[in-house]
């Protein structure tokens, strides 16, 4: 694939997450306004990848379309803060601080003390990974660390407020503690302090996406502000992950929804997203070379995987935390915004990276 080839790709892709009106909602309209309508987890990733194509591409109309998505949520009233209606934020918080907007910015700072005042918290002092459908009481989830996190650090940065900043760095650290697996280095969906285990025990691959977006994310986003041991220390934490990552690839560059059950589906949004953090990682200097190979392979299978309307395939819905191995088997594929963002972000660090496609 040239480069004419991937951004054509790209813009397709850029124009299925607009066609996308709501869950299980394709709409026809053409063009990058964007048209999602709840306010939730899924469209805060889509934006996340929607707002680094419009920065590539330095169009204004496209970053004036997501200041205005923005501007209407806020004037209907957003919903009640919780871990998956933050995900939003991230986006706002970045566009806050570049137009340095003082009511956006009066917004990102009430949302970032809620979290620190009103969320639940663990024990140690998690962050509960509460969601509309229910508490989830004492309980550490790997999506928290996307969907919550890189909002509290960017607000730190915008804000110049470093106690969110080490807030959630401590929250990096502490999910690692209890997600990440010490001999494969693969992450665990869940953790609870009530009953003291990980649930199904199971590696699922798009919360191992989440992480390895996620860690080179952040440590990009907070550049000097974040601690050199902090910064040290999750960047082993990735390598380690990528590294059984690149062992579990299937042959056609493809990863399991559970990464180590080879008879579990093929799932895009979490290839996409390990693909990603891979390339990411390597271009930033903490991941090492050998894995652009497993990422680029990867890359292929998720460009077989989108339609001619740039809608990402094989991309499965919302997963809950699931008590047994078949209960992530049985999750329904969908269109769905986080797919497109994922794949956004990959086809854009392949254009922007010296990766061969």
């Amino acid at each position: 694939m040239n480069q004419a080839e991937r951004m054509a790709t790209l813009n397709r892709v850029v124009q299925g997450f607009c066609r996308l009106k709501n869950l299980d909602e394709v709409g026809v309209e053409e063009g990058f306004a964007i048209h999602f309508e709840e306010w939730e987890w899924e469209i805060g990733v889509g934006l996340y990848g929607f707002w680094r194509y419009a920065a590539h591409q330095q169009d204004t109309a496209l970053q004036q379309s997501i200041l205005a998505w923005y501007e209407q949520q806020i004037a209907k009233g957003l919903p009640e803060m919780q871990i998956n209606t933050t995900a939003p934020m991230i986006v706002l918080a970045l566009v806050a601080g570049e137009h340095q907007r003082e009511d956006l910015l009066a917004t990102v700072n009430d949302w970032a003390d809620a979290l620190l005042r009103d969320l639940p918290k663990t024990e140690e002092g998690g962050f509960q990974h509460v969601v509309k459908e229910q508490p989830n009481t004492g309980q550490l989830w790997d999506d928290t660390l996307f969907m919550t996190c890189l909002f509290l650090g960017v607000a730190g940065i915008v804000l110049k407020r470093r106690d969110l900043i080490d807030e959630a760095s401590y929250q990096f650290l502490l999910h690692t503690r209890y997600l990440s697996d010490p001999v494969s280095g693969l992450w665990y969906h869940g953790w609870t302090f009530v009953d003291k285990h990980h649930f199904a025990g199971a590696f699922w691959a798009r919360g191992n996406a989440w992480i390895t977006v996620a860690i080179p994310e952040f440590i990009e986003l907070m550049g000097e502000h974040l601690d050199t041991g902090v910064r040290r220390y999750l960047s082993q934490v990735v390598a380690r992950q990528v590294r059984t990552l690149c062992e579990l690839q299937a042959d056609n560059g493809m990863w399991h929804t559970v990464l180590d059950d080879p008879l579990s589906p093929q799932e895009s949004s979490a290839t996409a997203g390990i693909a990603y953090g891979m390339l990411r990682g390597v271009r930033m200097g903490i991941l090492d070379d050998s894995v652009v190979n497993h990422a680029m392979r990867a890359f292929d299978a998720v460009m077989a995987r989108i339609d001619e309307g740039g809608i990402v395939l094989e991309a499965s819905r919302g997963t809950m935390l699931g008590w047994d191995i078949q209960y992530y088997c049985d999750i329904a594929m969908a269109p769905v915004p986080y797919a497109q963002a994922l794949t956004m972000l990959l086809l854009l660090e392949v254009e922007q990276g010296s990766w061969q496609a």
